[in-house]
C-alpha cells in the first residue's frame, strides 16, 4: 500500500489551481463525480497526487465539510490493489468503515472510506484503479 493522493477541499477550484500553479504544479487531469456531487483536479507532486475537491450542487458533503472546518486537507487516500480486502482489513482491525461495499470515484476507480473516527480524526480513502 502507498499513498496515492492527499484531497484538499476548496471553494473555487480554478482561484486553487492558480494557488498550486505558484509552486510549479500543474494539473494532469480533472474529473466531476457526480454522486459524491464534486469536481476534482490532480497534480502531481513526485509519486503522489494532491486532488483539490469543489463542491458543484449544494447537497455536497464538501459544503458541509468547508462550512464546519473551511478549506484544507479532507483525506489521504491509499492506493490499494484490492479494495475488498483492505477494507475487510481495516473492519478486521476494528475500524469503523463508512462505505459497506466500494463505490465509483475519480477517473473509473473504486473508493472507499474509514471513518476519521477510527483514525485519530483523518478520513483515509482506499483507491484501486
Amino acid at each position: 500500500m502507498k499513498i496515492d493522493h492527499i484531497g484538499i477541499a476548496v471553494k473555487d477550484l480554478e482561484t486553487a489551481i492558480k494557488a498550486y500553479k505558484g509552486l510549479n504544479l500543474e494539473v494532469t487531469s480533472t474529473d466531476t463525480v457526480a454522486g459524491e456531487g464534486v469536481k476534482v483536479a490532480f497534480l502531481p507532486v513526485g509519486e503522489i497526487r494532491i486532488e483539490l475537491l469543489q463542491a458543484i450542487n449544494p447537497d455536497s458533503i464538501m459544503v458541509k465539510f468547508i462550512e464546519k472546518r473551511g478549506e484544507g486537507v479532507h483525506h489521504i487516500a491509499f492506493k490499494v490493489e484490492n479494495i475488498k480486502e483492505a477494507m475487510n482489513m481495516a473492519k478486521e482491525n476494528g475500524l469503523q468503515l463508512i462505505d459497506e461495499k466500494p463505490r465509483q470515484g475519480a477517473h473509473g476507480s473504486m473508493v472507499a472510506f474509514v471513518h476519521p473516527k477510527s483514525t485519530h480524526g483523518v478520513l483515509i480513502e482506499f483507491v484501486q484503479d
